[in-house]
Formats: C-alpha cells, structure tokens, sequence
C-alpha cells in the first residue's frame, strides 16, 4: 500500500499535454500544457473518514487507484478508500458507486481497453482488517458502468486473507486475459475476463504490481 503519494499517472493518447494524476489523501490533478499549471478535479468524491463537513473537500479525498479506458478516454474509474467513483468526462467530476457486491472498499481496478462500461474491483474489508469479506477472495465486475456487478470467485481460495494491493491487477489488450497477485504470494490468471481463475504460484514473496508489456 505504502505512503500517500502519487500512484495514478494517465496520459491523454490524443493530447501528451494532458495528464491527469491521482494522490492518496491528495485528491484528482489535471494539466492540459504539460505540467506548468495543475486544476484539482476531484467533484463527486466523498471522503467518509473526515468531519461531515468536509467530506466533499476535493483535496482530501483518497483515490486508491485511477485507471482510464484506452478504447473511450472520457470514462475513468477511481478505487476510493471509501467507496467506487466513475467519470464520464475525462476525470473532471465524479458519481459514486454505491452498491457493488460484498463490498465497494478495496485497492486495484482494472478497466477493459475497449470496453469503457467493464471494469473490475477486489473488494475488502476495510480500515484496520484490509482482508477478504468473510475469508472469500473474490472479484467482482461491472459490464454497465457500475449499474450492477457480479462476483467471481471460481478458482480464487476460500477461507483466504489475500490483499490484492492497488497495482496487482492487469488486463491484457484483448480484455481477456487477466493477472492478479496478493499481499501474501498468491499469483492468479485468469483467461476470460475474470469468470474463472487458477492459481500460477501460491508461494510468492508479497506481490506488488503485476503488468502486461
């Protein structure tokens, strides 16, 4: 998990000049000239965690985990401490997800390259557990924009107390073919978009990050 800081980098494909960073406990940032100027543009999120008051500050607000759809560059998804946040307009305001299996708390989300309204979460139990919900590892997904989520659990192991950390899930180009790795060394794949998983290697040092060349 490490310290807060910069994680999330998403460069514009059509635009290098515009870059959008997500901060842990430091909100969204735009620039559109190359990192001279920066805008915060983290509306919608909500931090749960701070006085009712300033829930909605936009420079407090934890994004775990900002990924971007290659296929359509104005969808974004965002894996908040406390919740699952869609943009539609390129990351400058966002809608909460509020219902999406055993639960919206967790570190990775991997969106499909080409598929803006597919994207996948790893739930877990929040603060101070960071464990499965109920000892299940799962995966859960989204094919609507976040409407509805199914949970996939075929292949994953029960009872288990993995934490899939926010870089340790990865979807190849085609949206099939997907990686995940665990705080304690369990090393996943899956070949169809995440309905069913195996296990590569149960007895990995603690995983990190997994990524696709």
């Amino acid at each position: 998990m490490g310290l807060p800081g910069i994680h999330s980098i998403c460069v514009d494909p059509n635009d290098c000049n515009h870059v959008v960073v997500a901060i842990s406990c430091g909100g969204v940032w735009h620039t559109h000239d190359g990192g001279q100027t920066w805008k915060l543009s983290a509306k919608g999120m909500r931090a749960e965690f701070m006085p009712k008051e300033r829930e909605g500050d936009e420079n407090i607000q934890d994004p775990h985990l900002m990924v971007q759809c290659k296929g359509d560059i104005n969808r974004m998804w965002v894996q908040h401490h406390n919740g699952i946040f869609r943009s539609d307009d390129a990351g400058m305001t966002w809608t909460e997800i509020h219902e999406a299996g055993p639960s919206t708390f967790g570190f990775a989300v991997a969106v499909h390259p080409s598929k803006p309204d597919t994207a996948w979460f790893i739930p877990a139990k929040n603060d101070e557990w960071r464990i499965p919900i109920d000892g299940k590892l799962v995966v859960t997904r989204t094919d609507d924009a976040g409407a509805t989520f199914r949970t996939c659990s075929q292949g994953l192991p029960q009872p288990a107390w993995d934490l899939v950390l926010r870089h340790s899930l990865d979807v190849d180009e085609d949206g099939n073919f997907m990686v995940m790795g665990s705080s304690t060394g369990g090393l996943f794949a899956s070949f169809d978009g995440g309905e069913q998983w195996r296990c590569v290697n149960a007895h990995l040092p603690p995983i990190h990050a997994v990524q696709f060349g």
